[in-house]
């Protein structure tokens, strides 16, 4: 019983991390309609500056999201203003057609940049606290899982209360739920599009941050943790953002039980059989209608 108690709390803190790494996601697609392939190429960066940040000037990889959060929402204001910007314009199916083939694109550019400026290593953050934890009745809590657990639902909360008690995530959420209505009703509603997106660029980069002190990062993981976040993204419902962190929290514990019933080569299938069934079953995910 406690190798399963185990599994689950190790899946739950996993997935607090798929949980942020499909916020931004869900966040750009609930807003502006598109789906950027290549957000899991803005998690890499984010991950890369976390690490050089940490290994030149000695900068502990949680204080470095107040360096990674804005650098990526800057990166996120300029993909937009020069890339995604062209086709909000469109009809939604559009969008989410032209959406994907620039995000093919700038997945292709990143990495071949990643690798020219950092090498096809992998790389990761080694802190004085990386192996430490506690227990607790027999079941191992790791800090830097715990503390990662806690930044993705820190960021939860923060979002939500940018979206419900400020007027530009008041805006957000208009502009999400009828664009021309939102025009209508004074809204600059370009001006959200590019707030959503620099938003969105600024998660995936602290999901990133994440990666570099839990687990590792290469120019290749990129499109790894895209499927990850899509995954996610249609368990909790397109657009939803509260129900991000819940879908991530179940992928989590159904992969790290399903490696512990089958085997960890079963790890990646099981978020994927679980894509398949809700897309089939419930196309508005297990969460729809909390849209930001």
């Amino acid at each position: 019983m406690n190798i399963i108690l185990q599994n689950i709390v190790s899946g739950l803190l996993v997935g607090g991390v798929y949980g942020l790494a499909a916020l931004g996601l869900s966040l750009a697609f609930g807003v502006l309609k598109v789906l950027n392939i290549a957000h899991g190429e803005l998690i890499m960066f984010g991950g890369y500056i976390a690490f050089f940040a940490f290994s030149a000037i000695g900068v502990d990889p949680f204080l470095s999201i107040l360096i990674v959060f804005p650098v990526l929402v800057i990166f996120g204001l300029v993909l937009h203003g020069t890339l995604f910007t062209h086709i909000v314009r469109f009809e939604e199916e559009d969008r989410i057609k032209n959406s994907l083939l620039i995000g093919f694109g700038l997945t292709l550019i990143l990495q071949t940049i990643a690798i020219q400026l950092f090498s096809a290593d992998e790389r990761s953050i080694l802190t004085a606290y990386s192996s430490a934890g506690f227990e607790l009745g027999g079941i191992r809590f790791p800090l830097i899982r715990l503390g990662a657990l806690l930044l993705a639902i820190v960021s939860v909360v923060l979002l939500e209360i940018f979206l419900n008690r400020t007027w530009a995530g008041r805006a957000l959420r208009a502009t999400s739920e009828n664009w021309q209505t939102a025009a209508l009703n004074g809204i600059n509603v370009r001006q959200t599009y590019f707030i959503a997106f620099g938003l969105a660029a600024g998660l995936a980069g602290l999901t990133g941050v994440l990666l570099a002190t839990g687990f590792s990062v290469a120019p290749s993981i990129g499109l790894q943790w895209t499927l990850k976040a899509l995954i996610v993204v249609v368990l909790a419902g397109l657009g939803s953002i509260r129900g991000a962190l819940f879908g991530g929290l179940l992928l989590g514990v159904a992969e790290a039980l399903s490696a512990y019933a089958f085997g960890s080569e079963y790890r990646e299938i099981i978020g994927l059989i679980m894509f398949v069934i809700v897309l089939s079953v419930r196309p508005q995910g297990l969460f729809g209608g909390d849209h930001a």
